[in-house]
């Protein structure tokens, strides 16, 4: 992380202000603190705000297309009836309890017992880079990519401090914020409400999109229109969840993927969380994300602080597609730590779907063989490696036993993958990789770790500890049990070759012994996984939750990519993929080709379909048995994964443009781009017959509009054209599919 500098301190008061452009800041400067007012500046966005003189209060001026000088002076809100001035203002950091009656952004409950706040403006700093936010993953940046303001707010009546931290990543039009809450008195107080970001927007009409689902349903794009009161989702399982997740766009009615205004709001945590969106008595919209109210609770004593997960924000004028690119560079660049972030994934065979449990080491082997034949350069061995007393023969037993299944494994691993990766993967000098999986969080009561330890897992005293896929989850609050995964992990790592590891997670909170549980859980396993990945650097992580239980920008700090959804039908996939691409990058998913008919849906889809689907994520991979395949298939599958291998690049690193969406059309499509503009990967998809019609013609995005562009290597069409007129393909019968490559010609 970089060091951070100050620059400039304000140490203000509300009658007397310094202003920063008195000291040389341009207005092109990413923040600009002129007199009480506060602005932050992207290439392409503006924030703005200011202190109001008579109460302290932030108030919500702009957040929006860039804007420079004085603004425009609205007429002050007539106040009549029971919303007095601050219930019909804009404001930054609503608290509760004096006459704002919209959704508060903070809500804490002094020892006396009361629920009122009064924060007023205090001082500010602002910083070159960004400040860490201890314990939680969060986007970091050098002094080039970000700045910070820091608003210092104090409570004179209850001596409580917050600290809201704005970060702004010009290049990507994203604005960062957190808040944090001290105690500065003597008493103790409950942290009830805190949201990591509460944004107020003017009076017009806007609709909001959300991503819902549940286990193998995960994405699904939801749109509605923001009606007067408070509509919202969030997730109340402990974590992210398959159910909503932590994303929200704003969006102009007349908005779509590639044009029109769009607000795109997502939260950097992993736990249980909410989203409100008010439209207010006045037609004011207001919109918090952060943590869930009734999953907080959260004491501080004497000195003590509270700090939120950051809420990161992007403004884009190109539509729904232009605010996901934002998300996705920043996300790629500023959020994913590993070193694999950008770099190419090996194709990798994944043993669950091929063999479930049913293994023992010579056919481990023997699958391993036959994946390095079809050309994987990676081999994952699925659950049921592990277990003694509790050997993992089905999904009963085991979990929290992390050493070998004696029977299935008598020498150990060390053997087994020593043997595995002496292999080569067919047509290359490459030797096969090994990867493992792991659901070090849970524990099976039928472990010698649960007998051993059973105030170990989370409980709420007396009452039943519920199980389900017949585990219980450990307490990751607690610091031994933490020293306990990370000792069972680096044990496993170092044991043998292992440098890729699968990190699952079946099953959501039910019993926990308070509210406060579920944040000290994610504090809890936020260091176990800092800990683990900066040990093992050279390991590729993904994550797992039963697919997409936790596919958010927090568990994205630690591991590079996440396995999509555990639905690997490829029809089912397209919405999936391109759901989820709205928040998070398609370096970050995990894609693989399944068996069919598949083990979800029943579909059978021919195997070039289901791998153009895979190519669209940044982990492409196999998810079935090869001695099963068809003989086609064989023969099919090794071309296609050299496909795979050469569109990766595009898809790891360049800009995505939904083209069609497949709840929309027969004829999904989407465009990947490289960064440097010169290559560009196509993907069509049909998805029914069309019999005896014509078909539609796909207009391209994103291209330089004089350049010259090959198709599959033939013809020079404009950039103009290409965009304008378009491509047309023609399929037989459902299903069909084709991976188009344009390249870069001539910029004129």
């Amino acid at each position: 992380m970089p060091t951070l500098s100050i620059y400039v301190v304000g140490l203000l008061t509300i009658l007397g202000r310094e202003s920063v452009m008195a000291q040389g800041v341009s207005q092109t400067s990413p923040v600009i603190v002129e007199g009480n007012t506060f602005t932050l500046n992207g290439d392409h966005v503006s924030y703005r705000f200011h202190v109001d003189t008579t109460t302290g209060d932030l108030l919500s001026d702009h957040f929006g297309g860039s804007i420079t000088g004085a603004i425009p002076t609205d007429p002050e809100p007539e106040v009549n009836g029971w919303v007095g001035m601050i219930g019909r203002v804009r404001r930054e950091f609503p608290d509760q309890g004096r006459g704002d009656f919209r959704v508060p952004a903070i809500r804490i409950r002094q020892s006396e017992g009361y629920t009122v706040s009064d924060l007023r403006y205090q001082s500010h700093t602002v910083v070159a880079g960004k400040p860490e936010l201890p314990g939680l993953p969060a986007t970091f940046g050098s002094e080039d990519d970000v700045t910070s303001l820091i608003i210092h707010l104090y409570d004179d009546y209850s001596n409580v401090a917050a600290d809201l931290t704005y970060s702004i990543f010009p290049k990507y039009d994203a604005i960062v914020r957190s808040a944090s809450v001290t105690n500065k008195g003597d008493g103790n107080i409950t942290v009830e409400a805190l949201a990591s970001l509460s944004v107020d927007l003017p009076y017009e009409d806007l609709e909001m999109i959300g991503l819902r689902g549940d286990w193998a349903r995960e994405a699904r794009r939801e749109r509605r229109r923001v009606e007067y009161g408070t509509q919202g989702f969030g997730s109340t399982t402990g974590f992210s969840s398959h159910l909503h997740n932590p994303f929200l766009s704003l969006v102009r009615p007349s908005t779509t993927e590639s044009q029109g205004e769009s607000w795109g709001f997502s939260l950097v945590y992993t736990g249980s969380f909410a989203v409100d969106v008010e439209r207010g008595s006045q037609g004011l919209t207001r919109a918090l994300l952060g943590f869930n109210r009734n999953q907080l609770s959260w004491p501080l004593g004497p000195g003590e602080t509270l700090t939120s997960p950051e809420c990161v924000s992007v403004y884009s004028k190109d539509g729904i597609g232009g605010m996901s690119r934002s998300l996705h560079r920043l996300y790629r660049n500023h959020l994913i730590r590993s070193q694999f972030a950008t770099d190419n994934r090996p194709v990798l065979l994944n043993s669950w779907e091929g063999v479930y449990f049913d293994y023992n080491q010579s056919s481990i082997y023997r699958l391993a063989q036959k994946s390095a034949d079809l050309g994987a350069k990676l081999f994952v061995m699925d659950d049921g490696w592990f277990g003694d007393e509790y050997p993992r023969v089905s999904d009963n037993a085991g979990l929290g036993d992390w050493v070998p299944n004696p029977e299935r494994f008598p020498n150990g691993l060390q053997p087994l993958v020593s043997n595995i990766t002496q292999l080569k993967a067919a047509n290359s000098s490459t030797n096969l990789r090994f990867g493992i999986w792991i659901e070090p969080e849970m524990v099976n009561p039928n472990s010698t770790l649960y007998h051993d330890h059973p105030d170990w897992v989370l409980h709420a005293g007396p009452y039943p500890r519920t199980e389900r896929r017949n585990q219980l989850i450990l307490n990751v609050a607690l610091r031994e049990v933490q020293d306990f995964i990370i000792e069972t992990v680096s044990t496993i790592l170092t044991s043998a070759d292992i440098t890729y590891i699968k990190w699952d997670h079946n099953r959501a909170m039910h019993e926990t012994p308070s509210p406060a549980a579920d944040h000290a859980y994610l504090l809890g396993i936020y260091r176990v996984l800092d800990t683990l990945t900066r040990r093992f650097p050279h390991v590729l992580w993904e994550g797992c939750a039963s697919g997409g239980g936790r596919f958010d920008a927090g568990i994205l700090q630690y591991f590079p990519q996440i396995w999509t959804s555990d639905d690997t039908d490829a029809v089912e996939r397209i919405s999936i993929q391109l759901g989820t691409s709205l928040a998070y990058p398609p370096s970050a998913m995990g894609a693989h080709i399944s068996a069919v008919p598949n083990h979800q849906t029943g579909r059978s889809i021919p195997v070039s379909f289901r791998a153009h689907v895979a190519m669209m994520g940044g982990s492409f991979g196999l998810e079935l048995n090869p001695e099963e395949l068809h003989e086609d298939e064989k023969a099919e599958l090794p071309p296609l994964i050299a496909l795979a291998e050469r569109v990766a690049p595009v898809v790891l690193k360049g800009d995505m443009y939904r083209l069609r969406l497949a709840e929309e059309t027969n004829w999904p499509a989407v465009l990947f781009i490289s960064q440097d503009g010169t290559q560009a990967v196509l993907f069509v998809f049909q998805l029914a017959p069309n019999v005896n019609h014509a078909a539609p013609r796909i207009r391209l995005q994103g291209l330089e509009p004089d350049a010259l562009y090959s198709v599959d290597g033939e013809g020079q069409y404009s950039g103009l054209t290409l965009m304008n007129m378009g491509l047309q393909y023609v399929f037989e019968g459902d299903y069909g599919s084709r991976v188009v490559s344009l390249e870069r010609i001539s910029d004129h």
